[in-house]
Formats: C-alpha cells, structure tokens, sequence
C-alpha cells in the first residue's frame, strides 16, 4: 500500500488568512498570450504547480523565453511574436515538434489551435490521464478551419498531430492591408468544456481573426471562463468583443507584451472558506473580492446561502462558521459555472442539515476523474447518503453515520483536496494519494495546517468541559470514563441522570409518556453520581440506583424520558452546576457539546456502526468493549435483533423536538467501527492534546 496522509481535525476552528496561490486558470492564460506577444512580458503572482508547468514548457516548444522565479511569484516571459509562415524555434515544414501537455486539460486545449495557427508540423500529447479526455469538438472545429488533423491513437483524443500549413494567412500582419473582419466564423457547443471555446479565442489574433458563436447559451458551461479568457487576452492588446450573448469576435493582430498581476486562485480559496463554515472560525482571502474575474468567486456565496456569514469586499473575501451553535444547511445550488468547487460543496453538505442537490455539472464526469460518480463513491464509503444524477449529485447527510478510512482519490487533485476537509471533522481520514494536489497546489497541506486555531484564551469562570456525545450503545460511558482517569480529571455519566429519572419515575407508578408527571418527578428527585475508587455510584432520593438504572425496563423507558423537554431543562442545569462545583471534566451523553456547553475545551461525537454497537452491548466485558469479540459476533440472532432496535432507537433520538442526536457544531466524529477500546481513548486524549497544545506536527504519513 503506498503512503498516505492522515488528516488531523481541527479540534479549534480555523482562523487566519490563507495563503492562496495564484490562479492556475490564469496563469495558464497570460503565459500563452505572453509567449505569443511581442516583447517581454512579467507576470507576478503566477502560480507554480504541475499544470502551469506544463504550460511555460510548451510556451518554450513554440519558441519563447520562459524563466521562472518561483521565490517571488514571478514569470517572465520574451514572446515569439510569430507571423503564420514564419515557424517557431525547431518547428519546419520537415521536422515534428512534440509538445508534451501533461496532465493538464488547458495547456493541452489552448495550445492545440495555437499550433495549428503557427505553421510547421506538431504533435500534442499528454500522460494516460490527458489521453482519456475528450477533444472531438475542438478537432473537428479547426478541420472545418482548413487545418490538417491527424489523430495519432484514440479518435477524438491525444495525441494530435498538427500539419505545417499555417492557417492564419488572412491575417493583417501578413497580408499587409485590412482585413474586412475575422477570416474564420464557427459556432460552437459550450456544454462539454468552455476551454474549446477559450482555446480557439486565444488563437484568434492569430488565425486571421475569428467569430464564435455558442450554439446553446443558455447550456453552456462554465461561461465565466470564457469571460476570464477574453479578460486577459485584452490585457495583453486583443481587441475582443462581445456583440451579442454567447458571440465572441476576436480581430486578427498582434498580442502586446505587458506587466500582469494574476488573481490567487478562486477554486483553490473554496477549501479554505469550507474549512472555517466547518470548523468554526473566520478565514480571509486577500487578492479576491467583487472586481474578481473568475467566476468560483461565487462559492463565497453558496456557503452564505448555507448559513455561513460571508463578507466580501473589493479586494477580499471573509468567511465565518454560522453564528453560535448554528449548523450549515443544505439547499439546491446550480454550479454550472463555478463547477471546480462541486467536490468542495459535496464536502460541506456532508455536514449541512438537510439534504443539498448540486446541479449543472453533468460535464464534469469527463475531467481528470468522473467527478460526480467518485465523489458519490468516497462519500458513500465515509458514510453519506449520496446519489450521482445526470447533472450532478444528491446528498442527504447524517454526521453521525461518518466513517472514517482511506480515501481514493482517483489521481484527481481536487478529490484529494475536497476529501481532506471531510477529514478536518472526522477522526481517521487517509488521503490515499497525497502528491497529486501537486498537479494545482504543492503546498496545499501546509496552506491547510496553517490555518489551524490555536487555542483561545479561556474565561476563568467557564470550566474545561470535553464533552463526549454519541448514540446509544456507543461506548460513551466506558470511553468517556478511561479518558478522563488517563487525563486525571473528573467524569460524569449524564446519560445515568436520565436513567435515574427513568427508574425514580417507574418507582412512583409515573408512566414514562407522561410529560408532565415525569417532568415532576426530574424536579423532585434528589439525583447524586460520585466517582469512587474509578466506579461511579448513583443515588436516587438517598438510595443506591446504580444498578438498577441499567434494568430492561430502564432500556425501554429512558428515550421517552430524555425527549421530554421539560426533563431536559431541569438537568441540563445539573449537569452545569456540577461542572462549575468540580471544575470540568469530562461529560458524556447525547447534547453536551450542542447544548450543555457548546463551548467545550473539545468536542467529540463517539459512533459505530449499529451492528458494531450492539456486538459490543452484548459482549463487553467490565464495560469496556473489545474489537475481535464484537466482529465474531455480529451473525447472531440477538445482535441482528438488537442492531436493529438501535437504529430505531439512532432515529428517534435524531428526530426528537427538543435537543435532537446530533453532531455539534465543531466537534469531531470519532468512528469506532474498527477500532479497539484502548486506541479510541488514545484517540481522544491525543485530540485533547491538540486542542489544548498548539502543535507544528498535526498530519501524519502512514504506510
């Protein structure tokens, strides 16, 4: 198996400003204009990943000077100004020129009609992914163009060869006089990929001039893009105009060198605004805001309409978790036009309440992966409901089904990028294939880490809680018990107080659907929970219940009980009045972190799996579970049967009026399905410890 990277949750928020690189859609752009220019070009902020590499190396193939200084950001770049006819460095009418794209779909599609307009023979590639990817239409719009195609292995895809006829000679710089507009008119398809469209654009100048219209405006994707191409192309001396929606017409002419400060990328910025919606804090992004070209701005907007508080200004974007104890919620949202921030909005609705349709991105099945289908798949396999849809993807999320494990990344940086946020709130997430962000972002780990919280300073008034929360036959008590005698601190069982109101009812004859009568008793009972020599004893009204709140007739009442609002009040006002009599603690049950102290030092939300749960019920021995005996029993009749009543039990637990099952805001879900008693305690007295302890090694690689 080959190394993979461990996400550690941020257990405190995020907080800070991101370190955001330059976006790679732009970048990509300005060094083909500026190689195509005449003179030399700076480009400041560029971005330095596999796909701009691949870029500057096949702006070098037609002959500029590209050199990088990758310590400030800045590209410079001594264009070929290249007249059809007149061949670029090494490419003859007797000679090929390969020109390797990579793994990269825009150096790849802009370049292939920029070739086509240089003259001499070429022959575009790229590695097996890129092989996959579809050019068809690209093809056939440049055959109808007069230019000579040959597909060198699949039809329709890499690699191309490009013949040496130049098709650009109704250009004014070649013909020496005016041209009575662009020499060449197509109308194109806009609903597989905008970079066909952005492709032909950025070779305009060069072909003579050309006039494109989208056939279907309304079905194009991902328009903001062309947007985006027409924005740099006229920054370096293009003369581009719009003169009806979905037409594009370019004049043929000479690209101007210029000095260009490019955008951080506003697909990247996407995982660190989820981070803090997620996480809790405030996350900005300098270099973005309202004067942006690129259209993912607009992610920013969809976590707004999630819940998250959103404040974007000319030059920067703020984005803070929803405010108190306030969780994100799911909606439809159409990503047609921002749709590299899909896998990053499917992340977060994983977490949102409600279920979330994103639509409009049927097109991004053919990127580097299927995006819609693998999401679907990763998330499903953490424990989404998720669905794959013609257009795009369905989900219905419940936190505390969250699983942890290795995620598949499918060689797609934005999974592997999309996927870590998962594992910012769930303990145990593997990125199977860490290296391949370097396609976009190297240093997206360390741009992640950074923006860990550290922890806040505390009101000396309010104690340090852990609140562990979790589902029936979760572990909790047990769990809940070893961490706080491994970290020397007190520990309450707030479930007992519920069993003993529970038991105390069924004493005084109380039915326990009897609201008012239960509520009653709750008020009246004199409930005490002592930790003593490590065992915790319980007294109801001065007599010892310790034992008899965990009766069959308890199990049956106590859900019926802890749904009573009136019950809940009374001891959710206990349970605060023993941690300020102890001093903090550890405190377990099923609201702690979401509503007994939602401030906590640290909050956990402890599952399994229903089969896994009720194994362990039946198997647990001096109440601590044990791995090994709950899998060889999870077969049996009566751990099938009780499995099934816990799930009963999950929903009507998350479907209760007042104070529902739920993960808190903030806290960590901790799946125990696959793991043994001693290492789920170590789990969390290691997450106590980065909550309480700023540390610089919060990741870690496994084999």
């Amino acid at each position: 198996m080959t190394a993979g990277r461990i996400i550690t949750p941020f257990v405190s928020g995020a907080a800070g400003t991101a370190a955001v690189p330059g976006s790679k859609s732009i970048t990509n752009r300005a060094i083909l204009c500026a190689a195509l220019a005449q003179g030399r070009s700076t480009l400041d902020g560029a971005l330095f990943a596999d796909d701009t590499e691949a870029m500057m190396g096949a702006a070098v193939a037609v002959g500029a000077s590209v050199t990088p200084d990758r310590s400030s950001g800045r590209v410079t770049v001594d264009g070929i100004a290249a007249r059809p006819g007149a061949p670029a460095a090494g490419a003859t009418n007797d000679e090929t020129v390969r020109v390797p794209a990579r793994a990269s779909g825009t150096t790849a599609r802009f370049v292939l009609p920029v070739l086509a307009a240089l003259g001499g023979g070429w022959v575009l590639d790229g590695d097996a992914q890129l092989r996959r990817r579809p050019f068809a239409e690209l093809i056939a719009a440049l055959r109808t163009m007069g230019v000579g195609i040959g597909e060198l292995g699949v039809p329709g895809c890499l690699p191309i060869e490009v013949s040496p006829q130049p098709t650009g000679a109704g250009r004014r710089a070649a013909t020496g006089g005016e041209s009575s507009g662009p020499r060449h008119r197509l109308e194109l398809r806009a609903d597989v990929s905008s970079q066909f469209t952005s492709g032909l654009l950025l070779a305009g100048p060069l072909l003579g001039g050309i006039d494109v219209q989208i056939h279907d405006v309304a079905g194009a994707v991902s328009a903001p893009y062309i947007d985006m191409t027409v924005a740099v192309m006229t920054a370096f001396g293009a003369q581009v105009a719009t003169p009806s929606p979905g037409r594009y017409v370019v004049q043929a002419g000479d690209y101007v060198a210029c000095h260009y400060e490019i955008e951080p990328d506003a697909s990247t910025a996407s995982y660190f605004f989820a981070a803090a919606a997620l996480c809790g804090g405030c996350v900005r992004v300098d270099g973005l805001g309202q004067s942006s070209i690129q259209g993912d701005v607009r992610f920013a907007q969809v976590l707004g309409e999630m819940g998250a508080r959103v404040a974007v200004g000319d030059r920067s974007i703020t984005v803070e978790a929803p405010q108190g104890a306030a969780s994100l919620r799911g909606g439809r949202f159409d990503l047609r036009d921002c749709s590299d921030t899909a896998q990053t909005l499917a992340a977060v609705a994983a977490f949102a309440e409600g279920t979330t349709h994103i639509g409009g991105i049927g097109f991004i099945r053919r990127k580097e992966t299927d995006r819609i289908g693998d999401t679907v798949a990763e998330l499903t396999k953490r424990g989404v409901e998720a669905s794959a849809e013609p257009d795009g993807i369905i989900i219905r999320p419940n936190a505390a089904a969250m699983r942890a494990g290795r995620v598949d990344c499918h060689d797609d940086h934005r999974m592997a990028m999309a996927m870590s946020l998962v594992g910012l709130r769930v303990a145990g997430v593997e990125i199977d294939d860490p290296g391949c962000v370097a396609k976009t972002f190297p240093g997206f780990f360390d741009a992640l880490e950074a923006l860990r919280a550290a922890p806040g300073e505390r009101d000396v008034s309010t104690k340090p809680v852990i609140a562990i929360d979790g589902p029936a036959a979760s572990g909790k008590s047990s769990v809940a018990r070893a961490v706080a005698a491994e970290l020397g601190v007190d520990y309450l069982d707030t479930g007992a107080m519920y069993r003993a109101v529970a038991w105390a009812a069924h004493q005084a004859g109380v039915d326990p659907h009897d609201t008012d009568g239960v509520a009653a008793v709750a008020l009246s009972a004199g409930i005490d929970i002592a930790n003593e020599c490590g065992a915790q004893l319980v007294t109801v009204n001065g007599s010892d219940a310790t034992d008899a709140i965990r009766s069959p007739e308890v199990d049956r009442s106590v859900s019926a009980v802890a749904a009573n609002p009136a019950v809940r009040r009374v001891l959710v006002q206990r349970q605060r009045e023993w941690a300020r009599q102890i001093g903090g603690g550890v405190m377990e049950g099923r609201d702690i972190g979401s509503v007994v102290f939602p401030d906590a030092e640290l909050k956990v939300f402890l599952t399994a799996t229903p089969i896994v749960r009720a194994a362990r019920r039946l198997t647990q021995h001096d109440g601590e579970f044990s791995a090994s005996r709950a899998t060889s029993a999870t077969d049996s009749d009566a751990v099938q049967n009780l499995a099934a009543d816990l799930d009963r039990r999950d929903r009507l637990d998350s479907a209760r009026a007042d104070s529902p099952l739920r993960v808190a805001a903030g806290a960590v879900v901790v799946d125990t399905s696959d793991m043994a008693f001693e290492e789920v305690v170590a789990e969390i007295v290691e997450l106590h410890r980065v909550a309480v302890t700023p540390s610089t090694q919060t990741t870690e690689a496994v084999q």
